[in-house]
C-alpha cells in the first residue's frame, strides 16, 4: 500500500482536524466503509443517495445496503482481499446508467486484527464523457473520411478538365480552401453545420471583398447540417469564381441575387437556393460574342472549368437532391432542391 504525505501541525485538536476531513470527504463524493476480517460493520461514511440504510434498524450490512447480488459478489471479493493480501476492485451498474467502482483493501485494525477499507468511487459521470468521447472520435472519423473522399473527386475532377499543371493547382487550390472554409464554420458550430449566410459571406469576401453590395442574399439564414454545408460551399464557390472570371458588372446595382427559403415539393417541405447572375459581358471574355449564336454564347463559360459539373451532378448528389443551370447570353441561373432536413434551424431575414 502506497502512503501519502501528511502532516499535522502541533497543537492541533484531534476532534476539530476529524470534522474537516469528514467534510472534505463529504465534498469528495467518496463512500467510507471500513469492517472487520468478518466483514461487520465498523464505520460508514458517505453512502451515495442510490443506496440507504436506516441507522434505527441497528447495524448495516452488504445485503441490507446494497441488495443481495452485489452483496454476494463483495463478500467474495472481500475474502479474496483477507486470503491474498492485496486490493481487488469491481465495478457496479445501478440504475439505467449509474455506475461505481468499489476498491477493497486490507487495512491494519485494532491490536493484531486485519480490517477491510472499502471505497466506493460514483463513476457515472466520467463514463457518460467516455461515451460521449467514442461517439465524438466515431463521428470525427466518419466525416474526415467523406472530406477526403470529397477532395479525392474533387482532385480527379479537376485533373480530368485541366490541361496543364497550373491550370489544376489554380483550380483545385481554390476548390480545397472553399472546403476549408466551409469545414471551419462546421467546427465553429460544434459539428452542428454553417450557416448559409456565412456560406456566402465567405465567399464574397474571398472573391468581391471590394464589392460586397453586388450580391443580394434574400430568404431564410438556415442552418445546413454539416454535408450540406459542404456541398452547398463548394457549389457557391463555383458559382462565384464563375462571375468573377467573366465579367458580371457591378456598377449599377446587386447583379447576383440569391435565395435560401421552403418550399413544398411532391408533398414535402424541401429546400431550395436559387442563383440569378445578371450578365454585362466585359470585352475580351466568352460572352462577347454575336448576339445571333443565341444561348450558345454560353458555351466559353461553361467550358472553362468543370463547375457544370459539380453545380449539376456532384452537389445535388450529395445532398440527395436535384439542380437546375442555365446560362444564356444576359443570364446565369442555379437552382438546387434538397430536403429540408438538411437544415437544423433558421432565421428570417428579409423577405
Amino acid at each position: 500500500m502506497t502512503h501519502r504525505l501528511t502532516w499535522q501541525g502541533a497543537g492541533q485538536p484531534e476532534a476539530q482536524l476529524r470534522e474537516y476531513l469528514l467534510l472534505a470527504l463529504e465534498r469528495s463524493g467518496v463512500c467510507v466503509l471500513l469492517q472487520s476480517a468478518t466483514q461487520d460493520y465498523l464505520y460508514l461514511a458517505n453512502l451515495p443517495p442510490c443506496w440507504s440504510f436506516d441507522p434505527s434498524d441497528g447495524a448495516p450490512s452488504d445485503a441490507a445496503l446494497f441488495g443481495d447480488d452485489l452483496a454476494t459478489r463483495l463478500r467474495l471479493l472481500k475474502l479474496d482481499v483477507l486470503a491474498s493480501g492485496e486490493t481487488r476492485s469491481l465495478e457496479a451498474a445501478v440504475g439505467e446508467d449509474g455506475l461505481f467502482g468499489f476498491r477493497v483493501e486490507p487495512v491494519d485494525g485494532f491490536g493484531s486484527d486485519r480490517h477491510l477499507l472499502t471505497t466506493i468511487t460514483d463513476l457515472t459521470e466520467k463514463t457518460r464523457r467516455e461515451k460521449v468521447l467514442r461517439a465524438l472520435l466515431r463521428e470525427v472519423s466518419h466525416r474526415s473520411k467523406n472530406l477526403l473522399a470529397i477532395i479525392q473527386s474533387l482532385a480527379a475532377q479537376t485533373a480530368r478538365h485541366s490541361t496543364t499543371l497550373d491550370q489544376f493547382l489554380a483550380r483545385f487550390r481554390g476548390r480545397l480552401y472553399s472546403l476549408a472554409q466551409s469545414q471551419d464554420l462546421v467546427t465553429q458550430s460544434n459539428w452542428h453545420g454553417a450557416r448559409f449566410r456565412d456560406l456566402v459571406r465567405h465567399q464574397v469576401d474571398r472573391y468581391m471583398p471590394q464589392n460586397g453590395a453586388a450580391v443580394e442574399i434574400l430568404g431564410e439564414d438556415v442552418l445546413l447540417d454539416p454535408n450540406a454545408a459542404l456541398h452547398v460551399g463548394l457549389a457557391l464557390h463555383e458559382l462565384m469564381v464563375n462571375a468573377v472570371s467573366f465579367g458580371t458588372a457591378v456598377s449599377s446595382g446587386p447583379p447576383i441575387a440569391l435565395r435560401c427559403g421552403r418550399v413544398q415539393e411532391d408533398g414535402t417541405e424541401k429546400l431550395e437556393i436559387v442563383w440569378l447572375e445578371s450578365i454585362t459581358p466585359a470585352p475580351g471574355h466568352g460572352l462577347s460574342q454575336p448576339a445571333s449564336r443565341g444561348a450558345d454564347q454560353a458555351e466559353p463559360r461553361a467550358e472553362a472549368h468543370f463547375g457544370s459539373t459539380v453545380l449539376q451532378r456532384v452537389v445535388p448528389a450529395a445532398v440527395d437532391g436535384r439542380a437546375e443551370y442555365h446560362l444564356t447570353p444576359r443570364l446565369v441561373s442555379y437552382r438546387l432542391v434538397f430536403p429540408a432536413q438538411a437544415a437544423n434551424g433558421h432565421d428570417d431575414l428579409a423577405p
